[in-house]
């Protein structure tokens, strides 16, 4: 860390490793920046001295060092030091009414930074179930006859459920949007439930992290692979709840 504030400012070190020591510094040692920030948490240096090609060749080793390490702590410190860096750093301070709110707000926040940064990592695809759709046609050449051609239909079916999904909760036919989605040729057409409108979702703003849904049908296929091999499973009994809008008093009315 001091090693990439010195370098960010233009200045040396002060370490064994250096072999640098404090009685033998100059001025011409010392790191310079246009403002620098200090309070009981954070240091924020802001248009440091230091030289783009020093930073470049530091930004260089980090991300080597990224790509070689197997520890998930070290691997998310080294980020944030890529981050500080690359000039990539931003607060975001959430403020709410109450408690809860804010809590839901952080929670918000924290679920667009994490799916910013899978975007980053390896690129978007269309949202709204779309991407599983395309990735399902590969299932059109294949053959099989049993077992497996259920399991090949089943693996179809799924990679249907996010659209049919989508398109429930937005009061359409499932089956009839995804037809739609079939028809086209645009791998970026889709359904937009928000605008209740078919439409390039990619250009809509509606998208998905490529890492989140490639995450999402390898974990599903790896957790359906284990079931198969499982003779017994233990999970709670299923409770057959009454609707969220029944009455006693018109219960016959609503089903109850």
């Amino acid at each position: 860390m001091l090693e990439d504030i010195a370098i960010l400012t233009g200045g040396k070190a002060i370490a064994e490793e250096t072999g640098i020591k404090l009685e033998k510094l100059g001025l011409d040692d010392l790191g310079r920046a246009k403002r620098v920030t200090v309070d009981k948490e954070n240091t924020t240096i802001i248009d440091g001295a230091g030289s783009q090609s020093a930073i470049q060749g530091r930004i260089k080793q980090l991300r080597a060092q990224i790509d070689e390490t197997t520890s998930d702590y070290d691997r998310e410190k080294l980020q944030e030091r890529l981050a500080k860096l690359a000039g990539g750093v931003a607060v975001i301070k959430v403020g709410a009414a109450t408690e809860m709110e804010m809590k839901e707000k952080k929670a918000r926040v924290e679920d667009a930074l994490h799916a910013t940064r899978a975007a980053v990592e390896e690129g978007i695809v269309p949202g709204g179930g779309v991407a599983l759709l395309w990735a399902a046609r590969v299932l059109d050449s294949l053959t099989f006859a049993g077992d497996e051609k259920v399991g090949v239909a089943i693996v179809r079916r799924a990679c249907e459920e996010p659209t049919r999904q989508i398109a429930n909760n937005a009061g359409q036919e499932g089956a009839v949007v995804i037809e739609n989605i079939r028809m086209q040729t645009n791998v970026n057409y889709g359904f937009n439930a928000e605008a209740a409108q078919y439409e390039d979702l990619v250009k809509a703003g509606v998208i998905d992290p490529t890492k989140v849904t490639r995450s999402a049908l390898q974990n599903a296929s790896s957790i359906a692979s284990l079931m198969l091999t499982t003779e017994a499973m233990v999970c709670e009994p299923r409770e057959d709840k009454p609707y969220a809008f029944s009455n006693p008093q018109y219960g016959s009315e609503f089903g109850e």
